[in-house]
């Protein structure tokens, strides 16, 4: 149960398991516990519980890392010492997956990159998380390491692709009217190159979408949310597309791709939806992709899917 005025601590990927690590030792939960009413320094630390200096010092130094305790020097009697205090009252691990999110007659999924199902990939390739390369660089195998869930930026060059199953949310008896995609996407280049033209396929449910020619591969300064890690030397952003399936076409950005309209995705007669983004083998620019997750690029978001339903006259809840 949330306590009104609690101070909590959300974490997920690699930041959750660093925390978990933290909290795995009897003597760091100890230490919180301690500094849950008061600010203690070092030593007095050191003489309640028991425990040679040393020790304790390593022991907050684990807890300030994963930002559970601050630790504040200023002067003391001989010399300085150092204040410790802690940061939060609780903390919230969010699992990997599909954020879902309903309102009236729309639903809203948000997909991060890395829960793909299926994928395709060919070097240049590579995925990466918030804070690390996830396996090896230009290794395909590196996307089935039990990490790519974690993944905020993942890239292929020349042709493949990536597959989402998104959860089905439709109400029964609904019928759905309009279905939007938005990702931040571009091409894949050695490096990165804005004239890098590559022909980008949407499949919804095994239906093609249509193709849009991203012209180049991102790079060369700092994007909004890229790691402090990451070198600006290579892909740092790409482009945020909307595509969406309407009663009689399909469009990217507001221009018609095709003539496929919503009906021929059958959407309530399947129990997920199927999304697959790619590069085919016989497209005239076969230029890779890299998409970004929302802790990468300029867009704070996943692959959101939104899609607006009616109920026919005469049926829906409470009918």
């Amino acid at each position: 149960m949330e306590v009104p005025g609690s101070r909590i601590l959300m974490v997920e990927g690699n930041a959750a398991l660093a925390v978990a690590k933290a909290l795995a030792s009897d003597t760091r939960q100890a230490m919180l516990g301690m500094l849950t009413h008061q600010v203690l320094n070092v030593s007095e630390l050191a003489t309640a519980m028991d425990l040679p200096h040393s020790t304790v010092s390593f022991n907050i130094n684990q807890l300030q890392a994963v930002g559970l305790v601050s630790v504040e020097v200023e002067p003391g009697t001989r010399g300085q010492q150092k204040l410790c205090s802690k940061r939060y009252d609780e903390v919230r691990l969010r699992l990997p997956g599909a954020a879902v999110e309903s309102k009236p007659n729309v639903i809203s999924i948000n997909m991060p990159i890395g829960s793909y199902r299926h994928v395709e990939a060919k070097p240049t390739c590579g995925l990466v998380s918030e804070t690390k390369i996830i396996g090896m660089l230009d290794d395909p195998r590196s996307f089935f390491e039990p990490e790519h869930v974690y993944a905020q930026l993942l890239w292929f060059g020349g042709d493949g692709y990536v597959e989402y199953a998104f959860p089905n949310n439709l109400p029964y008896g609904a019928v759905p009217t309009h279905l939007e995609l938005s990702m931040e996407i571009c091409s894949e280049a050695p490096q990165f190159n804005e004239d890098w033209p590559s022909d980008l396929t949407l499949w919804i449910n095994e239906v093609e979408i249509g193709t849009w020619t991203c012209p180049g591969d991102y790079g060369g300064k700092p994007s909004l949310l890229m790691p402090s890690w990451w070198q600006t030397d290579r892909t740092t952003h790409g482009l945020l597309k909307q595509w969406s399936v309407g009663p009689k076409a399909s469009m990217i950005d507001g221009v018609e791709l095709s003539a496929v309209g919503i009906e021929q995705l059958t959407l309530p007669q399947t129990n997920h939806i199927k999304v697959r983004l790619g590069v085919k083998p016989d497209a005239r620019n076969r230029g890779g992709m890299n998409l970004f997750g929302r802790k990468f690029g300029n867009y704070p978001q996943d692959i959101v899917m939104r899609v607006t339903f009616d109920f026919p006259r005469g049926t829906g809840p409470g009918l």
